[in-house]
């Protein structure tokens, strides 16, 4: 079995380690361990006596709902598929301009949809394997300028960009948005890691949407929720544009178990703020855990997962970690500018990051990394 793109794949990581997927402790994936939520559970059985029936396919409810949380229209919010499905459409808009830039590493997906529409791609590379790892502010913001400058001269140009950044973990503040979205004819902001931050926190553009015709929101509710195989996401944009996108996909995108669980999520107060506490803890300790191992040098991060530059081969690392220990971390190979010199690891509970830690301190050990 090939080299998976995305984290996640316990199956491919379980026939490595020869074990079963159950076995697997998965570091690759960035979901909330503290999930599903009851709500959620709940919401699902409930729903089971309508899947005879098609789905609302205007979803009035679910939008109603989002509308009420983010203090929007209605016609302003559309759910998709996950926010990949959101991601096709939102390339789809931005391959019709003359450029698009992308600050580099990225998300696989975003390179995969713009692909799909031919859209001619510019990069603006983070240089992540000479420059210290203090500097990474600096250099985020200076990627975003020269992005800005680049707009300017230039017709027709869109920006794809996420926030919490994918997969440093750096959080962009949103006066660093704003110059992009007076530059660029299109400005997509992936915010699918942005629920991990508590509200006073998170740098969040979602209410400049009205402002701005050129923004797009994308939002996951599947991470921080612990529901990845749902598929659930949504769009924030102006509702001409949301309207373009509804006749270009397949209707009943979003299934009723689905829109049921995000219904009930939305208001699980409790549980958000449960994932605030753990997360601030957990994070702290997997950091200072990290970079206490020789030969590790974790960036510090926003979101609920840590990037993690290495002196030595991240997959051979990461073989090792499955075979002996039978514990998967993502791999950076996917991400052309960080190649094999890179991991990225999901903050899981105090426990599985303590395993984790011992697991890799195990490895080290063996490779005589370790006195």
């Amino acid at each position: 079995m090939a080299q998976p793109t995305h984290g996640g794949n316990i199956t491919w990581a379980a026939e490595l380690a020869g074990c079963s997927p159950s076995s697997i402790l998965d570091f690759s994936a960035s979901i909330n361990p503290l999930g599903p939520p009851q709500s959620a559970i709940a919401a699902i059985q409930a729903s089971l006596s309508t899947l005879r029936d098609y789905p609302d396919p205007d979803y009035r409810q679910l939008r109603s709902r989002l509308s009420q949380v983010h203090n929007l229209a209605p016609e302003w919010i559309l759910p998709g598929n996950g926010s990949a499905e959101l991601l096709t459409w939102a390339s789809r808009e931005l391959a019709e301009l003359s450029s698009v830039y992308l600050m580099t590493p990225a998300f696989s997906d975003y390179l995969r949809a713009l692909k799909a529409f031919h859209a001619r791609i510019v990069p603006c590379p983070l240089d992540l394997m000479t420059r210290s790892i203090a500097g990474l502010e600096d250099d985020v913001q200076q990627a975003l300028q020269a992005m800005v400058v680049a707009a300017q001269t230039h017709a027709s140009c869109g920006l794809l960009i996420n926030n919490p950044h994918n997969p440093t973990g750096h959080l962009l503040k949103r006066a660093v948005l704003l110059s992009a979205l007076q530059s660029f004819d299109l400005v997509v902001v992936d915010e699918a890691f942005m629920d991990f931050l508590p509200h006073e926190q998170d740098q969040s553009v979602i209410d400049w949407v009205q402002k701005y015709a050129n923004l797009v929101v994308l939002r996951s509710l599947t991470k921080f929720y612990s529901l990845p195989g749902l598929r659930l996401g949504y769009a924030i944009a102006h509702p001409d544009r949301l309207r373009r996108w509804q006749q270009w996909r397949d209707p009943w995108s979003v299934n009723t178990p689905a829109a049921a669980a995000a219904e009930a999520v939305l208001g699980d107060y409790e549980f958000q703020q449960q994932t605030w506490n753990w997360l601030a803890e957990a994070r702290s300790h997997l950091f200072q855990g990290l970079s206490a191992l020789p030969g590790l040098h974790p960036y510090p991060g926003a979101a609920n997962y840590l990037l993690v530059r290495c002196d030595r081969s991240a997959v051979k690392l990461q073989h090792q970690l499955l075979k002996q220990h039978q514990i998967l971390i993502r791999d950076c190979v996917s991400f052309p500018e960080l190649g094999d010199r890179f991991f990225r690891v999901a903050v899981r509970t105090q426990a599985e990051n303590q395993r984790l830690l011992d697991g890799l301190t195990n490895v080290l050990r063996t490779n005589n990394l370790l006195e």
